[in-house]
């Protein structure tokens, strides 16, 4: 007997039998790349700490070049000196750090919980690096990124990224120009923990005067560098005692 393809019951049944099998294959894929997806994650955190501080292969004036993936393990190992996790009154090694997810963590202290605060002590050419993580949210949705520090809290490197900020607005914070411009930066100013703003105005397009504890902003992007501004300070804000400690020793 032939099917009656008109009748309302066989769309409906044809569209449930269509449904399952792509869900079927669609979790199927994804158990399938689960490995390689988390492998990816852990290889892109370890380039974003090395390319904050200055660990990369950029050519050239803009580019923004990682440590290749099959050599960042390698080169991670080779700069990163030690791995630290802040909880409350302790810090303890970890060679995992880098995998703490500091969404979850600022969700914890919200919560009024100790977070684990992550710490990458680095050395390339003789210098130390204080490097810590940051996350905060833009004008769309969440923005993160890496700031690496020396002994007297000058900022000697930023990586910025953000999740769907707008194309050739806030999601420039994430270029070679406006990350670059960071690096010289102090964030202390007469002995406070101040972090750098991001300053519509701020009458330094070249970025000279060092000593102002601000960038300028990026056009067009009022938000997205109000969200930057207050992801460093906010983040910063957690390390304060142990960031205190590194300048009295």
């Amino acid at each position: 007997m032939a099917i009656n393809t008109e009748k309302n019951v066989y769309t409906v049944l044809f569209a449930a039998v269509m449904v399952a099998v792509v869900g079927a294959i669609l979790a199927y894929l994804a158990s399938g790349l689960k490995p390689m997806i988390k492998e990816n994650e852990r290889f892109e955190k370890q380039q974003n700490i090395l390319y904050a501080m200055g660990v990369n292969e950029n050519q050239g004036e803009g580019s923004v070049d990682f440590v290749p993936k099959d050599r960042v393990e390698q080169v991670f190992t080779e700069h990163i000196r030690e791995q630290l996790v802040i909880e409350g009154d302790q810090i303890i090694q970890d060679d995992q750090a880098y995998l703490i997810d500091m969404k979850k963590q600022l969700a914890a202290r919200k919560d009024g919980k100790n977070p684990r605060l992550p710490v990458f002590i680095g050395e390339k050419d003789g210098e130390e690096f204080y490097i810590l993580p940051m996350y905060g949210k833009g004008l769309w949705d969440a923005i993160w990124g890496f700031i690496a520090l020396d002994r007297d809290m000058v900022v000697q490197g930023v990586y910025f990224d953000h999740k769907g900020e707008t194309p050739g607005l806030g999601s420039n914070i994430k270029e070679r120009f406006f990350m670059d411009d960071f690096r010289g930066e102090s964030i202390m100013d007469n002995g406070r923990l101040v972090g750098v703003k991001v300053i519509k105005g701020n009458n330094d397009p070249t970025n000279q005067n060092k000593d102002d504890n601000a960038v300028d902003a990026l056009a067009g992007a009022t938000i997205t560098g109000n969200g930057v501004s207050a992801m460093i300070s906010e983040s910063l804000n957690m390390y304060r005692d142990y960031l205190e400690s590194i300048r009295n020793n």
